[in-house]
């Protein structure tokens, strides 16, 4: 199942060079809102785009019943062999890897391996879940401390897994770059008082990230 999961592949007009593979949050399909905006507005900048959906949510959407997350082993398989896929069937110049919240964090564990094996080219992390809600002190950030794979992190200010504040004193790779949305909650959304809003802070990630993408070649 994990090998061959249905797959979302959205390609701008002219044949893209640089590909992101896109993985979803926790408790969100690969065709949310957020997944849908964010690939449509990374096809308008010239990225390609492939979204993919761990074998928990494929489960899901069969049975219609809720399933918790896979163990990491098994999400790391499932991402691991997307990769190879992408390769084998879009043989991409220069891949990137990421996603949104728990999609990004698996991208970034496997990214390392990857990377220093000529597989992608960077990451990409939406909303990264620096630490379960209400639970600082437990930090998913060893990783990301000796990191030397590129790594884009765009994040809300007052993300409730991640916000600027904590963030900033986390001792985190200088291959690692962290981009703050004004305001913006884990889904990038901003209190109404801010000035934002939550498409122009979509809108502002795709910019970051297609830049990003667009800058790297494998």
């Amino acid at each position: 199942m994990s090998e061959r999961t249905e797959w979302l592949v959205d390609r701008p007009e002219t044949a893209p060079e640089h590909w992101y593979l896109f993985a979803h949050g926790a408790g969100a399909p690969m065709d949310s809102d957020f997944m849908q905006a964010l690939a449509a507005l990374l096809v308008a900048r010239g990225v390609g785009v492939v979204r993919f959906e761990f074998p928990y949510m494929v489960e899901r959407r069969e049975s219609g019943k809720r399933r918790p997350p896979n163990k990491m082993d098994v999400l790391l398989d499932c991402f691991r062999a997307q990769v190879d896929r992408v390769h084998d069937e879009l043989g991409p110049k220069a891949l990137f890897v990421g996603g949104k919240s728990m999609g990004g964090r698996v991208a970034s564990m496997l990214a390392q391996e990857a990377f220093e094996a000529g597989r992608v080219a960077g990451a990409v992390c939406l909303g990264y879940p620096f630490h379960p809600q209400g639970k600082p002190e437990k930090l998913r950030t060893g990783h990301l401390e000796h990191i030397t794979c590129p790594t884009l992190i765009v994040q809300g200010t007052r993300d409730a897994l991640g916000n600027r504040d904590e963030v900033e004193g986390y001792p985190l790779s200088d291959a690692v770059r962290c981009h703050w949305l004004e305001d913006g909650d884990h889904d990038f959304k901003p209190r109404r008082a801010s000035g934002f809003t939550q498409s122009q802070h979509w809108q502002s990630a795709a910019e970051l990230a297609a830049r990003f993408m667009c800058a790297r070649e494998m």
